[in-house]
């Protein structure tokens, strides 16, 4: 039975969470009591398995990034989250030597510190028991980024406590998501995106979909949609660009999907966050090279200081 399972393995599996006793039929020996929660075809309730996965992330560590304020002049089109670009923070030689970044303001020359964002990657589990993630179409009518897929997010605002409040005020402003029927249970490293605005991704669990009823700020959102989340480690429906960077190559993912007779291609920033989110959430990496960038630290950024 599961909870003799549970005493079998590894401290860093048990989950400690109180298992009740449900008979399964197991033809072998599981990896993990994880992966076996959160199969889709055991019979293990959703609420349980949801309460296992946010178990599970809240003992997530992410690796620990530069320590800044946040203060700068680099701008986000209306401080939206969207870029072609964007890379782990604690991966990217530009994270971590972003001290040495120079921003040039008349004659003074003062330090460049990023301004910081956040996204929300909310989950909740599909009618097929499988884990999905809620995604959003910008606008038609807008002037940049018009029509391309996004994570509910933006720039942090004056009020904001942390990267949890920015990320869920942003999704109740852009889809109507109320707050107060999400579970935040971990965040994950910050991203940099192409402007060089630090974004931290937000995990938070929707337990009780059919409470969410989505209502799209027209001026920003077209379309709220999902997606499975585990798409974003498997390498069906994917392709990839290498692009060039002072000197650099790298590698930009794009991930198409469909749904309800729509398709959509989730691609830059907000695929990368979201193959790290699946690599953290299902335990394990992507079967394709993400992107590992080796970039050069520019002398010094401005407003118009992008990673093409």
């Amino acid at each position: 039975m599961l909870s003799s399972i549970l005493r079998k393995l590894p401290s860093q599996f048990n989950l400690h969470i109180p298992i009740p006793f449900i008979p399964i039929p197991i033809k072998q020996n599981p990896s993990s009591t994880f992966s076996l929660l959160m199969d889709s075809h055991s019979p293990i309730s959703s609420s349980l398995r949801l309460s296992a996965l946010a178990q599970q992330l809240r003992l997530y560590k992410p690796p620990s990034p530069i320590d800044d304020d946040d203060a700068a002049d680099i701008e986000e089109v209306s401080g939206k989250v969207v870029a072609q670009v964007g890379f782990a923070q604690s991966t990217n030689p530009i994270g971590q030597d972003l001290e040495k970044v120079r921003e040039f303001k008349e004659d003074d020359q003062q330090p460049f510190k990023p301004k910081r964002a956040a996204v929300l990657v909310c989950l909740f589990e599909g009618v097929d028991g499988d884990l999905r993630v809620i995604l959003t179409k910008r606008s038609s009518r807008l002037s940049t980024h018009s029509g391309e897929v996004a994570l509910p997010g933006g720039k942090a605002e004056e009020g904001d406590k942390d990267d949890r409040d920015t990320a869920t005020r942003e999704a109740k402003e852009e889809i109507g998501l109320d707050p107060s029927l999400v579970n935040v249970v971990t965040t994950l490293e910050p991203f940099l995106s192409k402007h060089l605005l630090k974004v931290v991704p937000v995990i938070g669990i929707l337990s009780n979909k059919d409470a969410f009823k989505a209502d799209p700020n027209a001026a920003e959102v077209e379309t709220v949609f999902d997606a499975p989340l585990e798409m974003f480690i498997k390498d069906d429906n994917r392709r990839a660009e290498e692009r060039e960077w002072m000197g650099y190559k790298y590698l930009i993912h794009f991930f198409d999907h469909k749904t309800d007779n729509n398709k959509y291609v989730i691609w830059g920033l907000t695929a990368a966050i979201l193959i790290r989110a699946a690599s953290v959430v299902y335990q394990r990496p992507p079967p394709f090279l993400e992107q590992n960038p080796k970039f050069k630290v520019p002398s010094s950024a401005d407003k118009d200081t992008v990673m093409r």
